[in-house]
Formats: structure tokens, sequence, C-alpha cells
């Protein structure tokens, strides 16, 4: 394959990367940090190794904080330990069964609600505060991937253009 079609499918992958740091049908930070590899292995361009570690660490970490941010501002936020579970769970139910683009938040939040309501029935403001934490969670999450992803095209761009 010539290095122009290489480089250039490099950077569909940091650029659909970038899109799926906020849309959960596509792996976001794995689609970035793949173009990374791609231009830096499958071409002539010298991407110094260190960026290579640097962002797959982050990768890495933000995978994991995808999961865990939205259920610490639950508790940060009033909830209890249900909520924590219940985000969790509401995310894999809705990212599996609700099959519209947004599903895994929609579940995230209701697992949350309804989480936070069979704790404790009467306290219905606590329950929504809840929920509010878990959506300030959720943004602080997808800023972080955006922002990382964001950081892989400008290096890949610097060492293509530059």
């Amino acid at each position: 394959m010539s290095e122009t079609l290489l480089t250039l499918f490099s950077f569909i992958l940091l650029a659909l990367g970038l899109l799926g740091t906020f849309l959960p049908i596509l792996p976001g930070l794995i689609l970035s940090f793949t173009g990374l590899l791609l231009l830096k292995f499958g071409t002539n361009i010298e991407i110094p190794t260190l960026y290579l570690w640097i962002f797959g660490f982050l990768t890495l970490i933000s995978g994991i904080l995808e999961y865990v941010i939205p259920a610490k501002t639950n508790r940060k936020y009033g909830g209890t330990q249900w909520g924590s579970i219940g985000s969790f769970f509401g995310t894999l139910i809705g990212f599996f069964w609700i099959p519209i683009p947004f599903g895994f938040l929609i579940g995230m939040l209701l697992g949350v609600l309804v989480a936070e309501l069979l704790h404790d029935f009467n306290d219905k403001k606590k329950a929504f505060n809840s929920v509010k934490g878990t959506v300030i969670g959720f943004f602080i999450s997808t800023g972080f991937s955006f922002t990382v992803a964001l950081a892989m095209i400008l290096v890949c761009s610097f060492y293509t253009f530059f």
C-alpha cells in the first residue's frame, strides 16, 4: 500500500476516534491510537516513541475513567453506593439494549435513578441530585477522552506536515 494511502487512512482513524469520544457506537480512543500506530509504523513519518507510550497510557486510563468518574461524581452529589452500582449496570444495559445512539447515557441515568429510588423511595431530591452528579461525571470523562483524541490528531499533524 502506498504511504499516502496509509497516511490518509491513519487520519481517518484519528478523526473517527475523535468522534467516538462522544458517540458510543465508535470505540473512541482505540481508533485514534490505532491511527497513531499505523502512522508511526506504516509510514516513514518519524513520531517519537515517547508519544506512543504517553497516548497508550492515556487511552488505558481513559477507558477506566469512563466508568469510574460518573460513579464517583454520583457519590459527590449525594448519591449512595446504590447509585454508583446503578450507574455501572445502567451503562452496560443501555449500551447493549437501548438501540439508539445515546442509549448508554439513557441507561446510565435510568440506572442511577432507579437504584437510588430503590434505596430510598421517599428521597426523590437525593435521587435526582445523584443523577445530576452522574451527568457531570459523564461530561468530565468525555471531555478528557476528547482532549486526548484531539492531542493525538495535533501530534500526528505536526509530525506529518511540519
